[in-house]
């Protein structure tokens, strides 16, 4: 498989990135790592007489924390924030989901900014970011704005981002006390089958908030506020409820039949993982793992 002939442009500011989308409008692609944009293209699935690499951009490799908010730029790739201190020490669990994205070789070039902008239905990363409540900065020229996980991406390979917008920022709540969250995914090939992320906070020993976010079974990750509301109020110590807000899960979501399975099937996957990633995030209310 060869490439389709391109013409290569590397900005080194998002304005001269913006004038260069204005310029060439449908004829352009952005791209970071390319992990994914290479492969369509490889596929002939797509073509575009020019590329704008974004990677050169300062303001895309942002890696910092700001009160209560880990700020991270598009452009970081899977394997800095799986490596980084910052990270580890202020959302462990945000580490240790980009553990698990892919393989090596992805997490090394591919960029969280790309992977989310890039909406494959089958990813961890927007699953994570939905259920923290995590909120994304997008540009286009002086224009600014912030929008959350939950209405940039809108399903299959589509997101919010108007024409000549960029995707800039990730901007993740580090975890407020008493709060754990876990993260899980069944899969039998590099893309997952499932994705599931639960939050919880704990107060005098009763579940004061909880948010679950289950991906990769339908066409865009999404909460279950039907399980969530099993769980709010309840005692710590209470199994019996996170039982119930698996069956709850699995009765809520609206997966759709492909390779990976059959409506019910999704469905029972959702009731067993609802299941253990809840079981696991109060589990780890022990430990202090957030």
């Amino acid at each position: 498989m060869t490439l389709p002939p391109f013409r290569l442009h590397r900005p080194r500011s998002l304005e001269e990135a913006g004038e260069l989308l204005d310029r060439h409008g449908d004829d352009a692609a952005v791209y970071c790592g390319g992990t994914e944009l290479l492969l369509v293209l490889k596929l002939g699935l797509a073509a575009y007489p020019h590329l704008v690499d974004l990677k050169r951009i300062p303001e895309l490799q942002l890696l910092e924390q700001a009160g209560g908010t880990v700020r991270i730029g598009a452009a970081v790739t899977h394997r800095t924030l799986e490596r980084s201190d910052l990270v580890r020490e202020t959302i462990p669990a945000l580490a240790e989901m980009e553990r698990g994205v892919a393989n090596l070789r992805v997490r090394n070039v591919g960029t969280l900014g790309g992977n989310l902008c890039f909406s494959d239905p089958h990813s961890d990363p927007a699953t994570f970011l939905l259920a923290s409540g995590a909120e994304l900065v997008c540009r286009k020229g002086s224009e600014r704005r912030t929008i959350g996980i939950g209405e940039f991406v809108r399903g299959p390979y589509e997101t919010a981002l108007a024409p000549g917008e960029l995707l800039t920022e990730i901007r993740v709540p580090a975890p407020l006390p008493n709060t754990a969250i876990a993260h899980m995914k069944f899969s039998t090939h590099e893309r997952p089958a499932l994705t599931v992320t639960s939050l919880v906070r704990v107060e005098d020993g009763t579940l004061a908030e909880v948010r679950i976010a289950v991906g990769s079974v339908s066409t865009a990750p999404t909460r279950v506020p039907e399980a969530e509301s099993i769980l709010a109020g309840r005692r710590v110590d209470d199994r019996e409820c996170v039982r119930e807000a698996g069956e709850v899960a699995g009765d809520a979501v609206e997966p759709f039949a492909d390779a990976n399975g059959s409506v019910e099937y999704k469905r029972n996957l959702v009731r067993v993982f609802v299941e253990r990633c809840c079981a696991e995030a109060i589990a780890r209310l022990e430990t202090g793992i957030v």
